[in-house]
């Protein structure tokens, strides 16, 4: 067990998340005894809201807000980096020289908690629907199952939970899972969905970010097991390096492997050569074939887990999705309203746009286009899409693409992605506009839309900017869409 009484320790980035790395790891470490210094970017007045969440702790933390002190990272015995700081910032560096150890609140937790428990979930796509739906299936023969991580809740908040013992299902990003490294640890079940260019603002190329997703297999062993996506040309690249026991998951039947797939219209499980009809595809409620691929990764774990057949046809029948993950939030005067706003890449805005057109695709029989796909609505180039925001270094020419053939217009949030991106709508003869808040996009939008329409919140960029993050972005849109008459 770690100790941390009385150690100096310098949490870098509060976060503005409630149960975010930072503000979780700054109360699990005041509670424990530590010297807790808490250094952020932002000043007092933009961190008021976490500052109130602190309650009385608050008076326990030396604060220095609105830049960083060099020596703060020269005379502590810990820093505690929030997954949003840069590994190549220069204040960590600093510590570097000072051999002053690094950590986040994911490794704090890999060191407190039995990894054994850990199933661990990264990807590029897909990692908030898939550890949420393994969670809903597990937590059915394991009443202490926990669900935390990068889906906006740290496992340092739900201590109380994880002491009962169950399994520990976490989403984890390349950032959080960076600091794993030093260690040499990662989880006894891991997953990684897909990987597709992201975040390359802040990493050297898609290798390199493909890199940091490793963490979570690289230091398995032969008792482990990791789940990847055959249909994913980096995933599968990974599948001849990893050290512990490999299964795959694939749209297409593959032979002999373990893993599960698609055989005509059922989702089928293999392990040793025996295979298992877990249930059809038609039962699953949630729509497009990206969350078909999340469903099966989801089935492939509780399989590995113990999970009975019968007990997981159930509980993917019953999942209806997660929040801001192509949530259909209502109807009004014949146009449907979904969210969609943790799209923050041009992959997940195609795969949104796919999902709700319904576009022709080989699924066993092989519907037409227009058939209802995987609970697909079935409404062609009949999508209003509001997209935009800051860039990240992104390539889009195929979402330009994929806009020109799925949605009648756009309307573009303004941000440093939205100017790169601009120009190239035009050039596509999309009917579209530029506006500076969400109660214009929506407004817009609706102009633009007639009964039978889909307005479309998918923005294939970052929110910063006009939002706090991408959750402040879809609570904005939610609440406008809640009040429309």
């Amino acid at each position: 067990m770690l100790n941390f009484k009385d150690k100096k320790i310098v949490i870098m980035g509060l976060g503005l998340y409630g149960e975010g790395s930072g503000i979780s790891a700054t109360k699990f470490l005041i509670k424990r005894g530590a010297k807790v210094l808490v250094t952020d970017l932002k000043t007092k007045e933009q961190l008021k809201d976490q500052i109130k969440r602190l309650g009385a702790s608050a008076k326990k933390i030396e604060f220095v807000l609105g830049g960083h002190r060099e020596k703060d990272f020269k005379n502590a015995d810990l820093i505690v980096r929030n997954p949003g700081v840069p590994k190549n910032s220069p204040y960590l560096k600093i510590a570097r020289e000072n051999n002053i150890p690094i950590e986040n609140d994911i490794s704090l937790f890999f060191q407190l908690v039995d990894r054994k428990r850990i199933i661990g979930i990264t990807g590029t796509r897909g990692k908030s629907t898939t550890a949420s739906l393994i969670y809903e299936i597990i937590k059915v023969v394991d009443k202490n199952a926990v669900l935390g991580g990068n889906i906006t809740k740290s496992p340092l908040a739900q201590m109380s939970e994880v002491k009962k013992g169950g399994a520990v299902v976490l989403e984890l990003s390349s950032w959080l899972i960076e600091e794993l490294e030093g260690h040499h640890l990662s989880p006894h079940i891991a997953v990684v969905t897909n990987i597709y260019p992201d975040h390359l603002n802040t990493y050297d190329g898609i290798n390199d970010y493909a890199s940091a997703k490793e963490n979570i297999w690289r230091w398995q062993t032969r008792q482990d097991y990791v789940i990847l996506n055959r249909d994913n040309k980096y995933t599968l690249a990974m599948g001849g390096r990893v050290p512990s026991q490999r299964f795959w998951f694939s749209l297409k039947k593959f032979k002999e492997e373990n893993g599960c797939f698609l055989d005509g219209k059922n989702i089928i499980f293999r392990r040793d050569g025996k295979e298992t009809n877990i249930m059809a595809v038609k039962d699953i409620k949630i729509i497009g074939e990206h969350n078909l691929a999340n469903v099966l990764s989801a089935v492939c774990v509780a399989m590995i887990f113990g999970v009975a057949s019968t007990i997981i046809k159930r509980a993917v029948k019953n999942f209806k999705g997660i929040a801001d993950r192509l949530e259909f939030l209502r109807a009004v005067g014949g146009i449907k309203y979904y969210n969609d706003t943790t799209s923050t890449t041009p992959e997940a805005t195609i795969a949104a746009l796919k999902a709700l057109s319904c576009p022709p695709c080989p699924r066993g029989g092989g519907q037409r286009s227009g058939a209802k796909l995987a609970g697909g609505v079935g409404d062609f180039k009949k999508i209003v899409l509001i997209a935009g925001g800051a860039d990240k270094g992104l390539e889009f020419n195929q979402l330009v693409k994929e806009i020109k053939k799925y949605c009648k217009s756009v309307v573009l949030l303004n941000g440093t992605g939205t100017q790169r991106i601009l120009e190239k709508i035009k050039f596509a003869k999309v009917p579209m506009a530029t506006v500076n808040s969400m109660t214009d996009a929506v407004g817009v939008a609706r102009s633009f839309s007639k009964r039978g329409d889909i307005i479309l919140l998918s923005p294939a960029f970052a929110s910063f900017g006009i939002f706090i993050n991408e959750f402040d972005r879809g609570e904005k849109f939610k609440k406008i869409i809640s009040r429309l008459k």
